[in-house]
């Protein structure tokens, strides 16, 4: 048994909740069990175990043993841990300035113990009101702290209960915020619904759960739960749905029961619209195809409303059907100083003449200066044009392009509170055209919301590169309506001659055609070979913290980004998050931080949101939205980043699971995104990810310089390896057969 106080954690993972601190024992509590005494009382000692939810600051009494590493000495391994208050001034001190407690700093913890002592925790508990008398709190204040210590009691109450069952205590805070003083009640009584109710609570967590609490392994409340848990993990995977024999052998496998039990489950499912089947038409034929009700939905209001803005009767750009398109071209030529190639002459009067198109190619081909062509001859005849894109930083890219204002998707239709938008088909957008850029990452959810918010008779322009990795939610929207004869498209397929000077462009598309990159000879395409992962990772930190920075003179936080094909390994984004964040903002004696699970959070950070939230900034904060942390108040427990949209957002500590370190993200997570350089690290460990279109979309996200780290055999599997093949969805075949 060790009593300490947690000074500061040194490592946490949050897979395994495994931790490496450091605390001060509290008297006699560094004693061990023959009455020795390992280290003075002032010295601190290293704790190892699992100690994920334990916050600084906190007195602890931990069960475990005493061991010697051969590295790091002696040490005290924790089995379990329970929090204690503290006895002493100077932890009392610790413990109310740590942040524990919303409404006291470090300034107010001091004021509070000078004023009572160590009778100050019992004040909070049973004369609250008694805080007055402090310097600097008036009631409303003292009631916010009183209101704070009792939700952390009632906190603690459910981390103690889910710790004897399994479950992380990180969780324990949205659990008590979603389900209030219920929480124990649900959790014992309906565990799966944690899996619905809860954002970062899946079904096998939800499962653990229910196995402590006693539900049956074949229960069909079980087997239901796993069905929609399989199909919500295709969706996370991009499939809009299943195939029913597939849906059956997957949660077959997930669920460890017998067939036979699954398919009485799944007509359950189906009858109580829990899940939507339909018979779709593949290249193969007909198939049954299970999907979750909101995809089902999307996917067949999307077909209806493309094909009802193509084929509209109505058409509010008319003065571009009879217009004289070579004396139209020619005063474009006059005012951009640039003629358009014909393919780009023909996408121009595509996008103006036909109500939806669609505008592909890859890189240097032009689909920039189509655009802004585009979009100057529809202001020429005073349309309402209204430009968008995915990304804070694609919709800066294309205002930047187009001298006209644009916004993200979720901005233009104004999302509210639970997701709906203001703008919708009983109140659409005005606007004449629509243009939509990376509109290759746009998944079937938005696209059905865009959609529905173009006005009859408007033209609807979707730009992207449809050899990039499709969007990270469900759908191929860009694919299915270029497979799709309805929809009219051009494809860009020529480089212009300045573009192939650039390394970044002729090695994009050598990747696409299946080619290894040039990586010698260009100003903006370098390889830096090495084939150990732990290795790669340590150089990758080198290349963006040191080697871009002296001879580019680029800002390492600002302007380089670190894309990895996968997110665990020595050299993957997690991983390399870590050590970037050491070397770009490290920790200072001083300087407020916060530790949530595994990671520790500091101003200056770079971050990325990890889930759409509609409840925050003025019209949500969306799944992949980067940003920096500001601020950092552990006083009010806020964390303040200030979004690439340029939106200062809060996060209350309870909030802090939304957000991850953004100083290396997954590939897959930075389509839409572009970045002035972009560092690559390659190892043989990413062979499951190692596919051709995903280091395409990777350098494709360069505008000045790519630098490819790691192994030259990684990379020549990479350009290799042709990619997986479609996902599962029926869009095509919905505009095929009139939606």
């Amino acid at each position: 048994m060790l009593e300490a106080v947690l000074e500061r954690i040194t490592f946490a993972s949050e897979e395994t909740g495994y931790t490496v601190a450091r605390v001060a024992p509290s008297g006699a509590a560094g004693r061990s069990h023959g009455g020795e005494t390992p280290r003075t009382g002032a010295d601190l000692l290293t704790v190892v175990g699992p100690l994920l939810g334990a916050q600084v600051g906190e007195s602890l009494r931990l069960t475990g043993r005493w061991t010697s590493h051969p590295k790091y000495g002696r040490q005290f391994e924790a089995v379990s841990y329970t929090t204690v208050l503290p006895a002493t001034v100077q932890g009392i001190r610790k413990y109310l300035g740590s942040g524990l407690i919303k409404g006291i700093g470090p300034v107010m913890a001091d004021r509070m113990v000078e004023h009572f002592g160590t009778d100050i925790l019992r004040v909070i508990e049973e004369e609250p009101e008694r805080l007055v008398e402090v310097y600097g709190l008036g009631p409303k204040r003292s009631g916010r702290i009183a209101a704070a210590w009792e939700e952390q009691k009632a906190i603690k109450e459910v981390m103690v209960f889910l710790q004897g069952h399994g479950v992380s205590t990180s969780l324990a805070v949205r659990i008590y915020k979603q389900y209030g003083d219920e929480s124990i009640s649900v959790v014992r009584k309906e565990p799966y619904r944690l899996a619905a109710d809860v954002w970062g609570i899946g079904f096998k967590t939800a499962d653990t759960i229910a196995q402590a609490v006693g539900i049956p392994h074949d229960s069909p409340e079980r087997i239901k739960a796993g069905l929609a848990y399989t199909l919500s993990q295709a969706a996370d995977n991009g499939h809009c749905y299943l195939p029913e024999p597939n849906l059956v052998t997957e949660a077959t496998k997930i669920l460890e029961v017998p067939r036979e039990l699954v398919r009485p489950c799944l007509e359950e499912a189906v009858a109580a619209e829990e899940v939507i089947r339909e018979r779709v038409t593949v290249e193969n034929g007909d198939i049954p195809a299970v999907y979750l009700p909101p995809f089902q939905r999307a996917e067949r209001s999307l077909a209806t409303g493309l094909l009802e803005l193509l084929r509209a009767g109505t058409d509010r750009l008319p003065g571009f059907h009879d217009v004289d398109w070579d004396k139209a071209l020619g005063w474009l030529r006059q005012r951009t100083g640039t003629p358009l190639a014909p393919e780009q002459e023909d996408a121009v009067r595509l996008a103006l003449t036909e109500k939806v198109a669609v505008l592909t190619g890859g890189p240097g081909c032009g689909k920039s200066f189509t655009v802004r062509s585009v979009v100057e001859l529809a202001r020429a005849k005073r349309a309402k044009v209204v430009l968008v894109a995915p990304t804070g930083r694609a919709a800066k890219r294309l205002a930047e392009l187009t001298g006209h204002e644009a916004a993200t998707v979720h901005r233009l239709l104004q999302l509210q509170p639970g997701g709906d938008p203001k703008f919708d088909r009983d109140n659409p957008l005005d606007a004449d055209l629509v243009v939509v850029d990376e509109s290759s990452m746009i998944d079937v959810i938005l696209a059905n919301k865009l959609v529905k918010a173009i006005p009859r008779g408007a033209h609807l322009l979707l730009v992207g590169d449809v050899d990039q990795l499709p969007s990270v939610g469900a759908g191929e929207v860009l694919r299915d309506l270029l497979a799709a004869d309805a929809i009219p498209r051009v494809r860009l397929t020529k480089i212009f001659r300045q573009a192939q000077q650039s390394g970044i462009v002729v090695n994009a598309h050598r990747i696409n055609a299946g080619q290894h990159p040039q990586t010698r000879g260009f100003p903006d395409f370098f390889l830096f070979p090495c084939e150990e992962a732990e290795a790669t990772a340590e150089l990758t930190v080198d290349i963006v913290a040191q080697r871009i920075p002296r001879r580019f003179g680029l800002d390492p936080r600002r302007d380089v980004q670190v894309l990895a094909p996968m997110h665990r390994g020595p050299a993957g984004a997690g991983n390399l998050n870590i050590l970037l964040q050491e070397a770009l903002t490290p920790h200072h004696d001083g300087r407020p931080e916060r530790r949530y699970g595994g990671r520790v959070f500091r101003v200056g950070d770079k971050v990325t949101q990890l889930r759409n939230n509609y409840d925050k900034g003025d019209a949500g904060v969306f799944n992949g939205t980067v940003g920096v942390v500001t601020g950092l108040s552990l006083e009010e427990q806020t964390l303040t980043v200030l979004t690439d949209e340029d939106e200062s957002v809060d996060y209350d500590f309870g909030e802090l699971d939304e957000l991850a370190h953004a100083y290396a993200v997954t590939i897959h997570r930075s389509q839409g995104s572009e970045y002035p350089a972009v560092v690559i690290p390659l190892t043989t460990g990413s062979w499951m990810m190692l596919q051709r279109n995903l280091l395409y979309t990777a350098v494709t996200r360069a505008k000045k310089l790519v630098v490819l780290a790691g192994s030259p055999r990684a990379l020549a599997a990479a350009v290799r390896t042709a990619g997986a093949g479609r996902r599962h969805t029926a869009l095509d075949h919905r505009l095929r057969t009139d939606g």
